[in-house]
């Protein structure tokens, strides 16, 4: 029996990505270089991965499950070693540059369980290295509220971390990474599950990030956010399918390739849809 196809949700951008023949602003906040990971006793995730990060620009990393995407994260930032390739951030390898880096794991990886409060969740984005019986200064409290009002979690400073809901956990994450002060943010699926109106109010405070000249990579399963609200596209699946504007990225052809089904762009008044057959694997879930 055939099936119709289903269209996935609409998403209404909270920001107007750049022209797709737009000048980058000059400096690259992240190189990476025929990269190559993996995990003991498997083929490896990733293979010759080459991609580029430019500052003052929101890129999403899209692929399917197992694609590769919390795997590269890991990998650049050294939690994965490498078997090949390396990754550079403004110039130098990033074990050089992690004060500049912030980076935000799937909310699966954080243990919610933990007796700590919200404004403790966010002061450790404060951390630079690890101290026996550091002290947080002023600087470290007013940037950590600074986070919380910008991510509208301030009135939940004191409330225990594991009250939360999950669209809240995401936004102290992500207030954590805001505090660190960082230029270049690694966001892994930040909008997983999360109803349209939150995912509207995270891609705003992404945008005013951008505008400030900080470089987000955004791991995300959501093609219509990526279409509608990204400057920079990466089709990933464990090798970089196509890089580049999202508008000359997100075809049905590289959408098949890189999904290994087959998508189709389907344009809605100035916004882009995806469509495809109910009757094959699903993109979302975790990498």
């Amino acid at each position: 029996m055939a099936h119709d196809p289903v269209a996935t949700a609409a998403h209404v951008p909270a920001r107007e990505p750049l022209a797709p023949e737009h000048e980058h602003l000059g400096a690259i906040a992240l190189e990476v270089r025929h990269l190559a990971a993996g995990y003991p006793g498997f083929p490896p995730a990733i293979e010759d991965i080459n991609l580029r990060v430019p500052v003052g620009e929101l890129v999403g990393l899209i692929g399917p499950n197992g694609a590769g995407k919390s795997t590269l994260f890991k990998a650049i930032l050294g939690l994965v070693h490498p078997s090949a390739g390396e990754a550079l951030a403004f110039g130098v390898p990033v074990r050089e540059a992690r004060e500049r880096i912030a980076y935000m794991p799937q909310v699966e990886e954080v243990d919610w369980d933990f007796p700590v409060s919200v404004l403790d969740v966010v002061l450790m984005g404060r951390y630079r290295a690890f101290r026996p019986f550091q002290r947080w200064t002023r600087d470290d409290h007013e940037a950590a509220m600074a986070a919380l009002e910008r991510t509208q979690l301030a009135q939940f400073a004191q409330r225990q971390v594991g009250q939360l809901s999950g669209g809240q956990r995401r936004r102290v994450l992500m207030a954590r990474a805001i505090a660190r002060g960082a230029r270049l943010l690694l966001l892994d699926e930040p909008f997983a599950g999360l109803d349209a109106a939150v995912q509207h109010d995270l891609v705003e405070i992404l945008d005013g990030l951008a505008a400030e000249g900080k470089a987000i990579l955004v791991a995300t399963h959501d093609l219509s956010c990526v279409a509608n609200s990204c400057d920079e596209a990466i089709c990933l699946n464990r090798r970089v399918i196509a890089a580049g504007p999202s508008a000359e990225v997100l075809t049905a052809e590289v959408l098949t390739t890189t999904f290994q089904r087959h998508l189709l762009t389907v344009p809605r008044t100035d916004l882009m849809q995806f469509v495809s057959s109910p009757g094959t694997a699903g993109v979302g879930g975790e990498d």
